[in-house]
């Protein structure tokens, strides 16, 4: 699977509502540590383990609302969500925290 763009905050409160498990990369284009991990959350992503979980993108700058609404305060910033409620979160560009966080979605 690949990681797909939340553009709307209809888009965000249906996906995180879905039933699956959702990791959601909250990141900002000038964010250097969020384009150093990018690559690696993308290939997360594509890696077959991971297939029951659902990859996202939020850009806080043009999401204002969604990122109001999950209180980001840093970038880059990944929640996992599952039935419209937070699991779980990790702040910062932290690779074996980050497949920490997706493992555990992938769990469920």
């Amino acid at each position: 699977m690949s990681v797909t763009e939340i553009k709307s905050f209809d888009d965000f409160k249906r996906i995180i509502s879905s039933g699956k498990p959702v990791v959601i990369d909250f990141w900002a284009t000038w964010c250097g540590p969020c384009r150093l991990i990018s690559p690696i959350f993308e290939k997360m992503a594509a890696d077959s383990k991971h297939s029951g979980v659902e990859f996202y993108k939020v850009d806080v700058d043009k999401q204002e609302e969604i990122s109001r609404e999950v209180g980001i305060r840093a970038m880059p910033t990944f929640i996992y969500f599952k039935d419209g409620e937070k699991k779980g979160d990790l702040l910062g560009a932290n690779p074996t925290g980050l497949q920490t966080l997706v493992s555990k979605a992938a769990e469920v």
